[in-house]
């Protein structure tokens, strides 16, 4: 197809059936579409984790919500035919004109295809490795695998007559959300206008999670080393981590707003922080988006050029592993991947600071301190 094809639709449906982080690395391919098709209608077909962020993308206008059976990994979704037909029938409401189907490298957009086809929409476009019939009325082939995630995204934008002018990832916050996330950090006891570190120890799988015990001693000494104080975040059902974190750490200057904000409120305290600390997760492509300073605790389940952060300043921390990547969802042994120890968080997290903000040194300072150093200032201010 050409540009010129898509400038006589009207509807365009954008699929990504996946996590938050996945659809942060769509919004470099949703950026360039809106670019290209001003006075199009988009709408954004996405599962209920991900929808969680579309307020921040300001390119789609609408988004449908559904969980895919084909994606259920537990396989614990009912036999329910129905509830598949009313995918069918809200996408067929919406009297699409092309629907760009984007996937993760080992996923199908054949199945989504289908329901599309059925729903009739016309021009179906995704890619894949895989022959599919006439799911696709465009098959891309995709690109290797070595690749990472946003480049894959683009390719298929590329690939289906569209130009990309700029490959970063981006997000939108609101003053009213932002301001909402600075009073819910007030109430933790933390002032959103100094300086701090955010610590997301969760992740959709418990492969791609590091351990709470070692989080928590990492925590308590870099908040002793530096004066900076830890900001939890992640979703309710990770408040028990957090719980956990804090009180093996003693609560040492470490505080969690998890489980109390929304994802663009917890977006909004990412873009806030000074650094972010983040297993493979939502948060941490967050903080790429908003190029903020991050320590990645990256799992051997994947790639890492295929999810590592690329545009912010960053230190990916994991071991190499004869088993990697295993693309599991439970590591069957000891997650020797990421046999990471705390001090080496510790080392790093003071290097990226130091780097980021062209302090001389980050050591030496305590709780005790007022810590005054704003983005952008260059050094740190300490009043004993």
């Amino acid at each position: 197809m050409q540009l010129s094809d898509w400038q006589q639709l009207q509807r365009v449906l954008v699929v990504r059936l996946d996590n938050i982080g996945d659809i942060v690395m769509l919004t470099p391919a949703l950026r360039a579409l809106r670019q290209s098709l001003p006075d199009v209608h988009l709408t954004l077909l996405a599962t209920p984790s991900g929808s969680q962020i579309a307020p921040l993308l300001p390119w789609i206008n609408e988004v449908i919500t559904h969980r895919p059976s084909w994606q259920d990994i537990s396989n614990s979704m009912p036999h329910d035919p129905e509830r598949e037909q009313a995918l069918v029938t809200a996408i067929r409401t919406g009297k699409f004109d092309a629907a760009l189907i984007f996937t993760s490298f080992t996923q199908s957009p054949h199945p989504p295809a289908y329901v599309c086809y059925q729903a009739g929409i016309p021009i179906r476009v995704g890619q894949s490795k895989e022959f599919g019939g006439a799911m696709l009325s465009h098959w891309v082939k995709p690109l290797s695998d070595v690749y990472h995630q946003v480049d894959r995204n683009l390719h298929l934008m590329e690939s289906a007559g569209f130009t990309v002018d700029n490959r970063a990832m981006e997000l939108q916050i609101s003053a009213a959300v932002q301001e909402s996330a600075g009073h819910i950090l007030q109430d933790a006891g933390i002032d959103p206008s100094l300086p701090f570190i955010v610590l997301a120890p969760g992740a959709s799988c418990d492969t791609r999670r590091y351990d709470g015990e070692r989080f928590a001693a990492a925590m308590r000494s870099l908040s002793s080393k530096t004066g900076l104080p830890v900001v939890i975040v992640g979703s309710d059902k990770e408040t028990v981590l957090a719980k956990y974190i804090m009180d093996t750490a003693q609560r040492y200057s470490i505080v969690s707003v998890m489980g109390r904000t929304s994802v663009p409120e917890m977006a909004a305290i990412i873009r806030s922080s000074h650094l972010v600390i983040a297993n493979n997760s939502g948060p941490l492509h967050i903080a790429d988006a908003f190029k903020r300073p991050t320590i990645a605790l990256y799992s051997g389940a994947d790639y890492e050029q295929q999810w590592r952060p690329r545009y912010a300043l960053s230190r990916v921390l994991y071991r190499p592993v004869a088993c990697s990547p295993c693309h599991l969802f439970k590591c069957p042994g000891k997650k020797e991947c990421l046999d990471i120890p705390p001090d080496e968080i510790v080392r790093e997290s003071i290097e990226v600071l130091q780097q980021q903000y062209g302090t001389a040194s980050v050591t030496g300072l305590n709780e005790k301190q007022e810590v005054q150093m704003r983005p952008g200032q260059g050094e740190y201010q300490c009043a004993d």
